[in-house]
């Protein structure tokens, strides 16, 4: 993750370049390599380019044919809308299904993809901790703690990142677990969003608020975004694992018509069924996200416990510890949570508004 601030720029010259590529009518270049656009979230700038280049010399031995990934990132409900309004991506490997179910409302993904790859076309998991900053100066424990006077947080904005509402998600499950009513849990969410003094866009440009430009006290991020800060900040950040977290399940799909359109269907296809392979898997876990093989699993995995969640590798192996971990069915689905919580007039709004 050298130079945060380096790469966040970068991310919008790749979507400006991304805009102008489309305009072309796609999809070989002059030497014949096909291009491919995959629209991705902000943190996995680092896990695709490495992922790219084990992809594209697996896919000329496969087929013969060069290829070529082109990378969008940036906030992943943004991003999803700019695909249904016409951002060309033969795939998309977004923060969550809700975000993808938006682009397949729109007509340009099938329905049942969830169904199209294992695991519910989630490659590989992660889940939501917090960074603070070395000795954790404020005693940051767990999601109450984020409530407390003078103390700042960091979080993406859950209008415009995928993130962002697995955070205000987890937090909502904690309260509820102290045994707090639905009244009392949105008086907590709201103290907490009192506390927040940078509401980004996106999850990178939320890391790059907290560990570059030195703002808020905890940064609430996804855990593998914060074990890159941990790498390319030796010494100066620790991670806080709070008591209840969400299992996040990142969701990749093919955008069929785009795709269709493009003479890439065979192509996209197999840039997402090859992150399944155990090298992909491999790669994902390096990069701190949590692979879905159990096998490749294991091979990262320390004092295995299946009750318990993993924390990313150290090393060469991974840390566990006990946590309680929701998911989005808790919440009734994507489509329930979606409506109840962030939809213009949700829960969001009432709290933050105020």
């Amino acid at each position: 993750m050298k130079n945060l601030k380096r790469l966040f720029a970068l991310s919008l010259v790749l979507i400006a370049g991304t805009l102008v590529f489309d305009g072309c009518s796609h999809s070989e270049t002059t030497d014949g390599t096909l291009e491919i656009v995959n629209v991705s979230y902000d943190p996995t700038r680092e896990l695709y380019r490495s992922y790219n280049k084990i992809f594209e010399p697996y896919y000329e031995e496969l087929t013969g044919k060069k290829i070529k990934v082109i990378q969008s990132h940036g906030g992943s409900g943004k991003q999803a809308l700019e695909v249904a309004n016409g951002l060309k991506a033969d795939v998309v490997t977004l923060a969550l299904e809700g975000d993808v179910q938006i682009i397949s409302d729109a007509g340009l993904i099938e329905p049942g993809f969830t169904s199209k790859f294992p695991h519910d076309s989630s490659p590989y998991t992660s889940t939501i901790v917090f960074l603070v900053r070395a000795g954790n100066p404020k005693n940051i424990k767990d999601w109450n703690d984020l409530t407390r006077e003078g103390v700042g947080v960091v979080t993406p904005n859950p209008k415009t990142s995928g993130g962002a509402m697995w955070n205000y998600l987890a937090a909502w499950r904690y309260f509820e677990l102290q045994g707090e009513t639905e009244t009392q849990i949105l008086e907590s969410i709201r103290a907490l969003y009192k506390n927040v003094v940078v509401l980004d866009s996106g999850a990178r440009g939320a890391t790059t608020s907290f560990v570059e430009n030195g703002q808020g006290d905890a940064l609430i991020a996804w855990e593998n975004e914060a074990f890159l800060s941990l790498r390319e900040y030796p010494g100066q950040y620790e991670i806080v694992v709070p008591s209840v977290s969400i299992l996040c399940q990142p969701t990749v799909a093919v955008v069929d018509k785009v795709a269709s359109r493009h003479g890439a269907s065979t192509a996209a296809y197999e840039y997402l069924k090859y992150l399944y392979s155990d090298e992909a898997q491999r790669v994902e876990a390096e990069n701190f996200y949590r692979p879905s093989s159990k096998d490749i699993y294991q091979e990262f995995v320390s004092n295995s416990d299946e009750s318990t969640i993993t924390r990313a590798p150290e090393n060469g192996k991974w840390i566990n510890d006990n946590v309680e971990l929701t998911n989005i069915e808790h919440f009734g689905g994507w489509k329930k949570a979606r409506a109840k919580h962030f939809a213009d007039g949700g829960t969001f709004d009432s709290i933050y508004e105020k």
